[in-house]
């Protein structure tokens, strides 16, 4: 789905749940949306400069941070970047990554049946989840090559 439709769900996505998607937000969500896999957030920063130059660290961490409290993008621990999801719908679906340690390139997934082995283990063990990452590393198959 190519940024600009991705944009007009995000704010339909917004007004659906009581939610704001301001000026900022929108612009670092397009920039997402514009970025080719994974971002780093002084990378969303810089560029988020090239547009306002007044931009802060802040502004940046603020956007990102609602962006995935709605579920448009995912925040990606192990390298410390920011993903966009293009089925933010589905809000608070389980997040399955795949992350190539070559290239950096970052696949989302989604196995149901890995989200159910998770929340049995969980029950299990008498644990509630109510966010759930998985990060694989590896190569990719390009980088296998």
């Amino acid at each position: 789905m190519d940024s600009k439709k991705l944009l007009l769900l995000a704010h339909q996505t917004c007004k659906e749940r009581g939610a704001r998607l301001t000026a900022i937000r929108e612009q670092v969500f397009m920039l997402m949306a514009e970025n080719d896999g994974a971002i780093g957030a002084y990378n969303l920063l810089e560029k988020l400069q090239a547009i306002d130059p007044a931009a802060k660290p802040a502004t940046v961490y603020r956007a990102l941070d609602f962006l995935a409290k709605q579920g448009f993008v995912h925040k990606i621990e192990s390298i410390n970047s920011f993903l966009l999801c293009h089925h933010f719908s589905e809000c608070h679906h389980p997040v399955q990554l795949l992350i190539c340690d070559e290239c950096g390139n970052v696949e989302e997934i989604q196995s149901n049946n890995l989200d159910l082995a998770i929340r049995a283990l969980a029950d299990a063990s008498g644990f509630n989840i109510n966010h759930q990452i998985v990060e694989a590393h590896g190569k990719c198959n390009k980088c296998q090559a």
